[in-house]
């Protein structure tokens, strides 16, 4: 499979990456091991976790998805295949957040535990954290990276005004910089991030990694009416996208993938792996016939007549009323 180059980094990764959020929340460990096997042997190489998931179920402290992922390194010898990444700073208990020197120190090593790893090939800012100076921030990664025990950092959840600061203070004070950003981006969510991000992330090579890629299923046509949301845990998550704009992107979703054989879930995949700027969306996947619909999205290519029709469908509200 062909990889991309993450940002300036030197990370090569696939077009897709592996989102861990359902590693211990909707799938349990034997399954996840499952899905991971197949995700390398498919050719993959890009799984992309965090330290708090997670911990929005109850009974649950944070930190599942990581310990998960380190068993399956352990059991399967399969470290070196993979391009780990993980995320610090969303709030994992009292005093338990953010982005300061001494909270990062304690993060990592908490991480590097769970995952039975020495390095992560990717850390990154969980969100922004305006109570910390960003030098501090970057400082204490690039002693990380010296130390070894990270590769790369990225960033999520950042605007385009923070991180273009950002890689100024890294600039200026020869830190590292945020090599990637994770983004909300997908069929239906493109305004922000194509009106500031977009121009931002392409001009100053930075890989994009964007979170939802489904819309949290809606862009596989699963959720059409209200009475569908009752479908999976996340259905609550996809009201929102229930409505004339909604109803037009999974149309058009449905005529490029009935023209295509495809479906609508590679359809919506493949639109934004053909974007440029975008280096990998990220996807989950609960079972192995959900797998393979991201490993066939990988593999599909839309022409230009597919892509116009889908960016026609989805147009921001904004732009759709400028006409």
């Amino acid at each position: 499979m062909n990889k991309r180059p993450l940002g300036r980094s030197g990370l090569q990764v696939s077009p897709l990456a592996f989102g861990g959020n359902v590693f211990g929340w909707t799938v349990d460990e034997a399954t996840s091991f499952s899905l991971l096997d197949a995700w390398v042997d498919a050719g993959f190489n890009f799984i992309d976790t965090a330290d708090v998931y997670s911990c929005w179920v109850p009974g649950h402290a944070g930190g599942e998805s990581e310990t998960i992922l380190g068993k399956w390194f352990k059991r399967s010898g399969n470290r070196g295949r993979v391009v780990l990444a993980t995320k610090v700073g969303k709030e994992m208990g009292p005093g338990r957040k953010g982005l300061a020197p001494t909270y990062i120190r304690s993060a990592v090593e908490d991480s590097l535990r769970r995952l039975q790893t020495d390095c992560i090939d990717l850390y990154q800012s969980h969100d922004d954290d305006a109570d910390t100076p960003l030098a501090d921030t970057l400082a204490t990664y690039g002693e990380l990276i010296r130390e070894g025990k990270v590769r790369a950092i990225g960033a999520s959840n950042y605007s385009a005004p923070r991180l273009a600061q950002a890689l100024e203070v890294s600039r200026l004070q020869g830190l590292p910089r945020y090599e990637s950003l994770q983004p909300l981006y997908n069929l239906y969510d493109r305004a922000d991030y194509e009106a500031t991000l977009e121009p931002l992330c392409r001009m100053q090579e930075i890989g994009v990694i964007n979170f939802s890629a489904l819309a949290s299923g809606f862009l596989t046509g699963k959720y059409r009416w209200r009475a569908d949301l009752r479908k999976s845990p996340r259905g609550y998550a996809v009201a929102k996208y229930l409505g004339a704009r909604g109803t037009r992107i999974l149309a058009a979703l449905d005529e490029v993938a009935a023209r295509l054989s495809a479906t609508p879930a590679r359809v919506a995949l493949a639109w934004q792996i053909a974007r440029p700027g975008i280096t990998a969306p990220i996807a989950s996947a609960t079972s192995l016939t959900q797998l393979a619909e991201l490993v066939a999205a990988a593999h599909l290519t839309l022409d230009a007549a597919a892509i116009e029709q889908l960016n026609q469908a989805s147009r921001p509200q904004e732009a759709a009323g400028a006409r």
